[in-house]
């Protein structure tokens, strides 16, 4: 019969004496099984103190051992499923037997279905046996129907009510983009939303791992409250919290699905399901143990909800839906499809049945993992094959009584053949409970003293010899201090309890089933190496020889398992990893797979090793051996140049690792970049490494380039509305190119397919068809404004305007899958190759194709027509009388008759709403045939010759505005154009438009007025993270906008997840002003403060910098933009919030870097592999014995990543670096002296000799120097115009410094003045080519004039004065330069040349006044006031006396 009981009912205790008092185990004993040892022994003893003095003698058991010599005789037996299993291996009719009940059918453990099957058989046989299979939740249908449609009775539980509410989150979904899953959070919230609401009674929460419980643990604060985990690695010590009453605080438990079954905590009222669980299932295919989180089914569900109902009503939340729970399976899946099938393979054969196919399974499990299984007992040497059957040899009859795993069972025989008895014993019990015996669990910092404290026990043959050393301690402490040695040591008590208890389990079952004894006495010293560890390493290949890897050569690949060619990495907990070095092969006991595959209990071996194995191994071992990668390093390169190598998210390096594989055709060729270690890691089989090697280098030599040519494109001065000269400051700090002439250099690429573009594909390609270089790059990204430029690449510059020109005259050009676009740059005016941010001006303009007939129509409300009539009779529009009458077509409307055809709508609707103050809804004129207009060509000149004299003289009409007049409908009323203006003229655009808007257009009739439609867009866009801080802002700010007259604002969100504001008006200015505030708002505030210099800021990239972000984020409510590449920190929120967090962030930075840890790393190629083993067993797990050396030092160990953090100064590092030293050189593996071995000290500084303080190394040549002195350098040069360019100071170095060095170092102020000190220079040594405008101050520079060539003058667009470029003097026309000069020396030469040889030009020798006599007398007034005779220069003060002397003398008639 199957009995449905639920919890409560007491069918696990009860049931069991009713049979007995009824007289069914009157001639047999009545077994009763239980998937655990726990639940077999705790229902024991329950049943013999409830039945005392009811039976004779020792009537109640339970029989746990393997044993098949013991006679059931004891009337009441309970055992687990596998225990029974065992006795009917040696007892097929399970002789003294009278009833079988079966408990807990619905975990349909492996034993559990075995146990059917054999028990459904022996019912044939043995018609006076009975079957009982209980269960609360089991299928009973399938189980009925299994054991020949048997009865089904159900019995009601004693159960509290629980009340059950589906509470489903609005998004539920088991993965999250994030490292914890979003039900975690759902199920802390609910926790949360209980503890405030509901009183008294514990909380208990399901959820999936032990990272989730952590982690939930750790989230949820409330004082009141005690927070427990609940997990299976946890202590037993810790797990007995939960049974614990805490007075004045409420439990809130978060637990595994360990809670579900396994135990009752009393107290709990409120279950929280989240409807997940971690399941683990077998795949035959790829031989992994995959652990997923998954659904549970709905017995699941009613066990967790059950837990809420054991001492009083309770409640249970589900966080999904009822329609999910109905979609859910019934049960859980049975372990026999879950489970490798080695153990239920052996036993089936040892039951004589051949034919696997053949056994009656509850549920069968696939040909494919059977098929697994057999090979796996064929490799084992457990089964062999004869006339095509399988047939169990002395090993498979050795391990079947044994009765454990195949593989556990075949190491303890094997072990016993090389007199490793207890070895081998341990080993078995060791290896079934690995995964839980080291616990890691608490804080973060408890986590690393864990790791810690591992390390002592580490050993470098790997995972089972690093669990055979833990037990073989635990064993040698008393066993009243084996708890607290536990604890000290991070180890879980409770497993090794566990592992004793399975190792007397074999010690039993080896004495009674074979009748051997297991020796007490351990032969293996784990901290001495002998020839007893190839031994133990030969036994575990043997028994996993299916289970065995290469190492790739490449950490990033990991182990290559030799059967499936996978690439697998070490589980993050494995032994091997504690040591510097990875083992050439290993074996490994299973791959587990959560998100990630990993290789767990991990064993090192010799490759020699393989050819002893037998059977053979079914892999080529010589053939993975061959195919192991090979590496090769790269050095001497900068971390810019690196980063720019892998591109943005690592995008290049994979489109570089994708072509190396694809030359190669081999899917392991991989590159690793090290940035901090300013490395190049290539890995590459043996034939293509030169191959690889030459394409990563030629790649890198690429990088380099155009890293050294790289430039910085800066305007001499910045004048609006100008285009200003540019230099080129480059590599050196010096001046690359001087462009004078105004030539361009930048070029605008456009693709139609840009996310498919591969960059460095296309930079080789446009250098190679321009024959020039390329300087600087500029791709965009994101969303453009206005989508105007969706198909825009970037902007590329070259060195030089004939590159450039180039570029541009191939204009459109084939590369990739479409054609590539190339123009020079619109709105590009070399201002330090930064784009304008104010977007283009647009207009709309349009005109009519068709004459009015002289007819219009006035829309209005339909109460308002009379009012209308009487306001619009004989009214005069344009010097014309009309007529007004009632329009028949359109109610509510008005018609307009005699209107002259001239008129445009805009004129006569002003004069009509002058006359009425009645609201008019609509005017439009009734137009007659179209009219040929001109070609569209036409129009468009004719359009650019009337808006070209409003805009700026001094560039080409063409990078100011286009016009684009549109190809009408047929039946289209208006010709319609576009015009687009540069968004820096927006006030000239405004008046051009002002000027055109009812103009006629030459060439067009009379009517066709234009009529300008002037709308003017602009648009900004934010991260998301910004918008969800601001949002609150920006709704406010559109929200003020909206009451704005002709003005229209609303946000969006992009395709790449970016929100964007887009903004409209009527008016350049009122866009201006609207944008305004919103730029502000986006732009955040940028943090500036003097003490965060360059090395501060780099403390945001690590770990630490990381995390105080992340909390400042939360705690002040704003979010902070680092942006890597500038190092500008901007923070956006409200002004209050804003504070609050520069504040923060400034001290903690501040305080960090004064804080900042050294690290001595303890893994290296001149290092020992074993120097952090060493390190803990010198020091202490804690470093103690360190600390004592090096006092008032702060020192932590990350075994993880192989570092000892250390708070000090640099007296202390270079000590406890010392000690270390010493230390490996005690090892016997280092001869290097301290300056190439651990952690060498720094190199001296080139500049100042002394040791480098804050470090900085340079991009060309990677030579390292003192921040500091490079600076000074950078400041002398500007003081010294001589010392261009700036080289690397290295002894036989010179490489120049870079642009990137430069930005690094410089803030953009003193980046300015080096360029000004360097164009200072380029002048000075241009050879008199190139000279400074002579204004004082003035930045400009003008190309001199040769001789031989007639100079021009140099208009200066930054101060507006005029020289000339040859004498460098004012602009003089019609002057020569030498004459010109002459006159600046003497100014009155030119007047004298001009005198000489003329009579009627003299002097006036009372002041020398040049006086010019063209007629009259002689008598010349002077300008002084002297009257003078001309004919002999005499003076006279009055006119009289100039003319007496002139009779008397000169006899003149006057």
């Amino acid at each position: 019969m199957v009995l449905i009981g639920e919890t409560g009912s007491g069918k696990s205790t009860q049931l069991i004496q009713f049979l007995a008092d009824s007289g069914v185990g009157a001639y047999g004993s009545i077994v009763c099984t239980q998937p655990r040892k726990i639940a077999a022994i705790s229902l024991a003893e329950r049943v013999r103190d409830e039945s005392i003095g009811c039976y004779a003698g020792n009537a109640v058991v339970r029989d746990l051992t393997f044993s098949s010599s013991q006679f059931l005789k004891s009337k009441l037996v309970y055992m687990t499923d596998h225990c029974l299993l065992q006795h009917y291996m040696c007892d097929e009719d399970l002789s003294g037997i009278s009833c079988i009940i079966i408990d807990e059918a619905h975990e349909r453990s492996l034993s559990t279905d075995l146990l059917l099957a054999v028990i459904k058989e022996l019912l044939g046989r043995r018609s006076n046996l009975r079957l009982i299979i209980m269960s609360a939740t089991a299928d009973a249908d399938q189980l009925s129907e299994y054991f020949y449609g048997c009865a089904i009775f159900h019995v009601v539980g004693r159960n509290f009510p629980v009340d059950i509410r589906y509470v489903p989150p609005s998004s539920a979904r088991a993965n999250s983009t994030g490292v914890i899953a979003s039900y975690v959070d759902d199920v802390l919230r609910m926790a949360s939303e209980i503890n405030r609401r509901e009183r008294g009674g514990t909380i208990l929460a399901f959820l999936t791992s032990q990272m989730e419980v952590e982690w939930a643990c750790e989230k949820f604060e409330d004082p009141s409250v005690v927070v427990l985990p609940l997990h299976g690695k946890l202590a037993y010590e810790e797990q007995l919290r939960v049974f614990q009453e805490y007075p004045g605080k409420r439990k809130v438990i978060f637990s595994t699905n360990l809670a579900e079954t396994s135990l009752t905590i009393p107290g709990v009222k409120y279950v929280i399901d989240s409807g997940w669980v971690k399941e683990s299932k077998f795949e035959p295919g790829t031989g992994m143990n995959v652990l997923k989180v998954c659904r549970i089914s709905q017995s699941s569900a009613n066990q967790r909800a059950g837990r809420a109902g054991r001492t009083e009503p309770g409640r249970c939340y589900r966080l999904y839906a009822e329609s999910d729970f109905v979609s859910m399976p019934r049960s859980q899946e049975p372990e026999i499809l879950r489970v490798h099938l080695g153990i239920a393979v052996l036993r089936i054969l040892a039951l004589g049945i051949n034919d696997l196919r053949e056994f009656d399974f509850v549920d069968a499990p696939s040909d494919k993992a059977i098929d697994m299984a057999i090979r796996n007992l064929l490799q084992l040497g457990a089964i062999t094959v004869i006339d095509g059957t399988y047939e169990l040899t002395d090993v498979g009859r050795y391990l079947v009584k044994v009765g454990a795993e195949p593989r556990l069972g075949k190491l303890i025989y094997s072990c016993f053949h090389h007199d490793l008895g207890r070895e081998g014993v341990v080993l078995a019990a060791v290896m079934a409970n690995a995964s839980s015996i080291f616990c890691r669990v608490g804080s973060d910092t408890d986590k690393l003293k864990s790791d810690c404290l591992k390390l002592q026990f580490c050993h470098r043959d790997g995972d089972l010899f690093t669990l055979l050393s833990v037990y073989k301690e635990w064993e040698s402490v008393p066993q009243e201090k084996r708890n607290l040695w536990c604890w000290e040591n991070s180890i879980n008590a409770k497993s090794m309890r566990r592992c004793q208890e399975t190792v007397k389990e074999f010690e039993d079952c080896l004495r009674r089933e074979l009748n051997i004894t297991v020796p007490s006495v351990w032969h293996w010293d784990p901290y001495k190496p002998n020839k007893l560890d190839d031994l133990l390493k030969k036994v575990i290949l043997s028994c996993l020889s299916e289970n065995v890897a290469m190492y790739s050569g490449c950490d990033k690949l990991g182990f290559e398992v030799a059967l499936t060619g996978q690439h697998i990495q070490l589980h993050p907990s494995c032994s091997l990893l504690s040591f510097g070095q990875k083992p050439r092969w290993v074996v490994f006991g299973e791959i587990i797979s959560s998100s990630i595959p990993y290789l767990v209990c991990v064993t090192a071996f010799d490759f020699d090793f393989l050819s002893t194995l037998c059977p053979p191994p079914l892999f080529d071992f010589d053939e993975i051996e061959s195919r192991k990668l090979q590496s090769r390093v790269m050095t001497g390169y900068g971390s810019t140049l690196l980063k720019r190598f892998c591109g943005r998210s690592n995008c290049s390096l994979q489109v570089l690792i994708s072509h190396l594989r694809e030359e190669c055709m081999d899917e392991r060729v991989t590159v690793q970049v090290d940035v901090d270690q300013n490395e190049v890691s290539v890995f590459a089989s043996s034939q293509d490494m030169k191959k690889v090697f030459t394409l990563v280098g030629d790649s890198l030599d690429c990088e380099k380039k155009w890293l050294l040519n790289e430039c910085i494109e800066k305007c001499l001065y910045h004048c609006p509305g100008i285009s200003a000269p540019v230099a080129l400051f480059g590599a050196g700090a010096e001046i690359r190119h001087l462009e004078l002439d105004k030539n361009f250099l930048t070029i605008d690429v456009c693709h139609p397919n840009v996310n498919s573009v591969d960059d460095k594909e296309l930079l080789v390609f446009l250098e190679k068809h321009t024959q020039g270089s390329i300087c600087a790059i500029h791709k965009f990204t994101g969303s453009l404004p206005d989508g105007d430029d969706k198909d825009r690449w970037g902007r590329i510059t070259f060195a030089t305007p004939e590159a450039a020109k180039r570029a541009a005259e191939m204009k459109e050009v084939e590369f990739g899958d479409a054609m590539l676009k190339l123009h020079p740059s619109r709105s590009f005016l070399g201002s330090d190759n930064k784009f304008y941010s104010f977007p283009a001006v647009k207009a709309k303009v349009h005109w009519p194709r068709r004459e009015s007939t002289g007819l219009g129509i006035v829309k209005c409300d339909v109460r308002d027509v009379p009012i209308l009539l009487f306001h619009f009779s004989n009214l005069v529009i344009g010097g014309q009388y009309t007529r007004c009458d009632v329009g028949k077509y359109y109610k509510g409307s008005v018609v307009i008759k005699g209107l002259g055809k001239e008129l445009s709508e805009a004129e006569i609707l002003d004069e009509l709403r002058r006359a009425t103050d009645r609201r008019i809804l609509d005017f439009f004129l009734v137009r007659g045939k179209f009219v040929e207009n001109p070609p569209i060509n036409k129009c468009e000149e004719a359009l650019l010759r009337e808006i070209t004299p409003f805009m700026p003289k001094n560039n080409p009409r063409a990078s100011h505005f286009s016009v684009q007049v549109y190809l009408p409908e047929p039946k289209e009323t208006n010709m319609k154009a576009l015009i687009t203006f540069d968004g820096r003229l927006h006030l000239e655009a405004a008046k051009a438009l002002e000027q055109i808007d009812g103009k006629v257009l030459p060439g067009f009739l009379p009517w066709q007025k234009i009529k300008c439609q002037q709308l003017f867009h602009t648009s900004l866009s934010c991260p998301a993270p910004v918008y969800y801080i601001i949002k609150e802002q920006l709704e406010d700010l559109l929200a003020n906008f909206k009451e704005i007259e002709g003005a229209e604002c609303h946000s969006d969100r992009t395709s790449n997840g970016c929100f964007r504001v887009r903004i409209s008006a009527n008016a350049t200015r009122t866009v201006a002003e609207m944008r305004r505030p919103v730029e502000e708002l986006m732009r955040g505030k940028t943090v500036d403060h003097p003490s965060l210099t360059p090395a501060v800021v780099q403390i945001l990239f690590s770990r630490d910098g990381i995390t105080l972000l992340k909390s400042l984020r939360q705690e002040t409510g704003t979010w902070i933009l680092f942006d890597r590449h500038t190092l500008k920190l901007n923070v956006f929120g409200s002004s209050e919030k804003i504070a609050e967090a520069e504040e923060k962030l400034i001290t903690t930075l501040v305080n960090l870097n004064k804080s900042k840890q050294l690290e001595i790393r303890l893994r290296g190629r001149d290092l020992p592999p074993d120097l952090m083993k060493e390190v803990v067993k010198t020091f202490g797990p804690n470093l103690d014995g360190l600390k004592e050396k090096v006092p008032d030092s702060e020192i932590c160990l990350n075994a993880g990543r192989h570092i000892i953090f250390m708070k000090g100064n640099k007296e202390m590092k270079e000590k406890v670096e010392e000690i270390i030293y010493d230390l490996a050189k005690a090892i016997g593996s280092s001869s290097e002296t301290p300056n190439e071995a651990v952690v060498a000290a720094e190199d001296s500084c080139p500049i100042c000799f002394c040791e480098v303080e804050d470090g900085y190394r340079l991009e060309g040549c990677s030579h390292q120097f003192c921040r500091a002195c490079l600076v000074e350098q950078c400041e002398s040069a500007i003081r010294n115009l001589d010392s261009f360019p700036i080289c690397c100071a290295h002894e036989v170095c010179g490489a120049p410094l870079l642009v990137s060095d430069l930005r690094s170092l410089l803030s953009a102020e003193k980046l300015d003045e080096l360029f000004r000190a360097s164009l200072g220079a380029y002048v000075a040594s241009s050879g008199g080519l190139y000279r400074f405008c002579p204004s004082p101050d003035c930045p400009s520079v003008y190309r001199v004039t040769g001789p031989g060539i007639l100079p021009e003058p140099f208009l200066c667009g930054a101060c507006y004065a005029e020289t000339c470029t040859r004498c460098h003097l004012e602009h003089h026309p019609y002057v020569s330069c030498e004459r010109y000069r002459e006159y600046k020396e003497d100014p009155d030469l030119s007047l004298k040349q001009w005198c000489s040889g003329k009579d009627h030009v003299k002097e006036c020798p009372q002041c020398g006044y040049t006086i010019e006599k063209v007629d009259g007398c002689n008598h010349i007034e002077c300008k002084c006031g002297r009257h003078l005779c001309w004919a002999c220069l005499k003076l006279f003060r009055t006119s009289e006396d100039c003319y007496d002397h002139l009779r008397s003398v000169h006899m003149a008639i006057i």
